[in-house]
């Protein structure tokens, strides 16, 4: 039987991500409602946190839960090392795998959870060989976990969408069923034409309403050129904060001139980007866009899958890839990381409400750390992890 929300809930001694000092955390009803010293509330539970360091809920901005083998038997790494290998090692491998597997995302969701992740947002795949069988899969393992993680999913054309048709209706489908969030995949690279592509993603959008999460491989200048016609279509579009880039190869292999220019024009246009730092690929300049007042987040990308065999669902330890990828060595440097893996994220999903604020939803994470550049190079267990308020996890483990 899993934990209710506790009507009032006071964390005693903690040192909140920002605050500078030492305050009491008052949640009333799942929501935040006072973070300062010395509160006393004679009704609440109190849980004394000994001055461990109180981050906000973890968030997972760009994965592919659909496609994981997480929890399940080891499976070796087949695919070669191109694009287009790990794309065909997977349409031809994933049915006899039984992929979307329920149980796997439900344990990849366990696991997120237990880490701290509050919010998820995962790519799934729509092709006419699979329907729309992995948005059901995700949204039944997201049922299991009884509301300790909230996730949101995209419509993702992994084979393309002109090069394959039955695709473009599919989306449309998934669209009217809910999802909230159209994907696109290298307009040039895949499909070979990125004003078709463009013109399907944004029409696809505009008619319901919805957020758009481009995948960008394309590198150098064909994936900086790709970009622009990006940023162009929000401007034109009026959708500026409801799109994003991720990976954006391109803009992390360009000089850098080219990268304040882009960084300026994906400011203003308020296209986000997302980054995995996976592997070797191209990193964006998260400092640089940073600065030009681009929203950066991260994510884990493949999590144990026929893509890769990596990923641990902890955002804690892909920050510290993107900060190491990054070679960010100063604290405030690294927290930029941290940065991307909770505010970058939450405002890449337009949360509402999120942080270590009065008025938040009370979704916390709390670790032996004495800095958050610490939390992100030691990736300290999860002593108390909220949701909503909620004890979800304790010690690194599921609360029962």
């Amino acid at each position: 039987m899993s934990e209710l929300p506790m009507s009032e809930l006071l964390l005693r001694g903690a040192r909140p991500w920002g605050a500078g000092h030492e305050a009491d955390i008052l949640v009333r009803a799942g929501v935040i409602e006072r973070i300062e010293a010395g509160v006393e509330a004679a009704d609440a539970e109190v849980i004394d946190l000994s001055d461990r360091l109180v981050l906000p809920g973890l968030v997972e901005a760009h994965c592919h839960l659909d496609k994981t083998l997480y929890g399940r038997d080891w499976v070796p790494h087949p695919a070669g090392d191109a694009l287009a290998d790990r794309i065909a090692t997977e349409r031809r491998l994933r049915g006899e795998l039984g992929t979307p597997d329920v149980d796997a995302i439900t344990a990849l969701l366990e696991r997120m959870v237990a880490s701290g992740t509050s919010h998820v947002r995962s790519h799934t795949d729509i092709d006419p060989a699979l329907g729309l069988s992995g948005v059901a899969a995700v949204e039944a393992a997201a049922r299991r976990l009884d509301g300790r993680v909230t996730v949101e999913q995209v419509a993702f054309p992994q084979y393309g969408i002109l090069t394959n048709p039955g695709t473009a209706e599919l989306l449309e489908e998934a669209l009217a069923g809910g999802v909230g969030t159209i994907g696109g995949i290298d307009p040039a690279g895949i499909d070979g034409d990125p004003v078709r592509h463009l013109d399907v993603v944004f029409g696809l959008a505009e008619r319901h309403g919805a957020a758009i999460d481009i995948h960008l491989h394309d590198g150098g200048t064909l994936g900086t050129w790709q970009l622009e016609l990006i940023a162009e279509r929000t401007a034109v579009t009026g959708l500026g904060g409801r799109v994003a880039v991720s990976h954006a190869y391109g803009l992390g292999q360009a000089g850098e001139a080219d990268q304040e220019r882009l960084a300026v024009r994906l400011a203003e246009a308020g296209v986000a980007v997302v980054t995995g730092a996976v592997y070797s690929f191209p990193v964006p300049p998260v400092k640089r866009l940073r600065a030009a007042g681009v929203t950066v987040a991260c994510g884990h990308d493949g999590i144990r899958d026929l893509w890769g065999p990596y990923g641990s669902g902890d955002m804690l330890d892909r920050a510290m890839h993107l900060a190491y990828r990054s070679t960010f060595r100063r604290d405030e440097d690294i927290e930029l990381a941290l940065h991307a893996a909770t505010y970058g994220g939450a405002r890449l999903l337009g949360l509402p409400a999120y942080g270590l604020t009065p008025g938040a939803p009370a979704d916390l994470v709390v670790v032996d750390a004495a800095t958050p550049a610490e939390a992100v190079v030691t990736r300290p267990a999860r002593d108390l992890v909220l949701k909503d308020g909620r004890v979800v996890a304790r010690s690194g483990r599921l609360a029962p």
